[in-house]
């Protein structure tokens, strides 16, 4: 074959890591039809269960920071391994708790470490060494992953709980992920990295700005733009967590029958896949804080809509509405760390921020979720809560600046080493 027709080994590794993160992102944002079922079965109140949901939240975010950190000393293939590892221990614990205590640290604590080790901040690392032109494209089409794990597992889990139990769901899709990460791992990640690290194309002529080698951890924490794009991850991890965790429970709550429910949820999943294939295409052809305030806007509407809807038309609509700008965050997000402050601290940047702002924010709202509805009755405080900090969020990314003092612009398709920034 000609070379020139060969496709880029980039897109095997893109395509391998947003299988990942469907499996990944709808094994932690799929505990919603399972909450019922767990409640019985372990005999624990919303609020319990609700603690141990947040707790995790917590414990996912610890674990990408030490994802971050292995990255540095390892590589994608040791820490996907590891993560793996620690996924099939803990689904099998899980399975077999009898109480409280057992569910908690089964998969309130090391089911989420696993899952932590298998997410974005491992994979976002090894995307972006690949890609320099088409970066922002590729984070999306990675998140798409992601989406689809919510279109998807959602409405499958509660298909399977229903057919099969809660513990032979988790068994089925433990075996899952070890038939897709462990051949992904071993034959796919690939750190060495071609000279010319992106695939023909693209080279849309805008400025981007790429640190070089000399910035510092220390540099990057100190300047206020990365404080808010923590707190931008924070109404983000706040938001989706709570629809993750009580958005089908809420829905059952306000009448709407489990399926339809639980399809209300996925819709969203279903219609950004199509988005942020369509984001995509914009993510490097605009300034990246533009398409980060359009998503953050039309998201905070979207959960106003979500806990308002009284009958399925709306609700179906305001999922489609919604759905369109649902993935773009964190996408945006890892483009933009990784435009200012390069691809070598995006790894424990990603991971830092992940945990003081997006998981922080998904113990949070996934623990008032269910708090909020035992003491006022309603899930209108917990969801409209999630509606000003995405309308917060939309005015932080908006002021978000498009280069910093330390870094050296670069045009977009201009060869540079993409290992060091330069």
């Amino acid at each position: 074959m000609n070379k020139d027709k060969q496709l880029y080994f980039g897109w095997y590794i893109v395509i391998a890591a947003s299988i990942i993160g469907l499996l990944t992102t709808g094994m932690r944002m799929g505990i919603g039809p399972f909450i019922h079922p767990i409640m019985e079965d372990l005999k624990l109140s919303r609020t319990e269960i609700s603690l141990v949901v947040s707790v995790g939240m917590l414990v996912y975010g610890i674990g990408m920071v030490l994802a971050g950190i292995l990255l540095k000393t390892f590589n994608t293939r040791i820490v996907l391994l590891i993560g793996l590892a620690i996924v099939c221990i803990s689904t099998i614990w899980t399975v077999y708790s009898k109480g409280m205590l057992s569910f908690f640290l089964s998969y309130g604590v090391f089911l989420s470490i696993g899952l932590s080790f298998l997410s974005n901040i491992t994979l976002s690392p090894i995307v972006s060494k690949w890609f320099v032109r088409q970066r922002g494209k590729v984070l999306f089409y990675l998140t798409t992953g992601g989406m689809a794990g919510i279109a998807i597992l959602t409405p499958v889990e509660t298909w399977m709980i229903g057919l099969v139990g809660w513990k032979n769901t988790l068994l089925f899709f433990g075996v899952i992920f070890v038939c897709i990460i462990l051949p992904s791992a071993i034959f796919i990640m690939r750190e060495d990295v071609p000279e010319e690290a992106d695939s023909p194309g693209n080279a849309s002529g805008i400025t981007r700005q790429e640190a070089p080698a000399t910035v510092t951890l220390k540099d990057a924490l100190k300047t206020t733009t990365y404080w808010k794009i923590v707190f931008v991850l924070f109404a983000c991890g706040f938001g989706m967590n709570l629809l993750g965790s009580h958005g089908v429970p809420m829905l059952m709550d306000h009448h709407f029958g489990p399926m339809t429910a639980s399809f209300g949820v996925g819709l969203i999943g279903i219609v950004a896949i199509f988005g942020t294939l369509f984001l995509g295409q914009l993510a490097d052809r605009f300034p990246r804080r533009n398409i980060l305030f359009l998503v953050f806007f039309v998201r905070g509407l979207g959960f106003f809509g979500l806990v308002l809807s009284a009958h399925t038309w709306q609700l179906f609509l305001v999922s489609i509405i919604g759905g369109l700008v649902w993935a773009g965050s964190v996408a945006m997000a890892t483009a933009i760390l990784g435009d200012l402050y390069g691809v070598k601290l995006l790894g424990i940047l990603n991971g830092l921020a992940f945990f003081v702002g997006h998981q922080i924010g998904a113990a949070i709202g996934s623990f008032l979720g269910g708090w909020g509805y035992e003491v006022f009755g309603t899930h209108l405080f917990s969801f409209s809560a999630a509606g000003i900090l995405a309308l917060l969020a939309s005015l932080a990314s908006i002021t978000l600046p498009q280069s910093l003092s330390f870094s050296k612009p670069i045009k977009l398709g201009e060869k540079h080493n993409i290992t060091t920034g330069q």
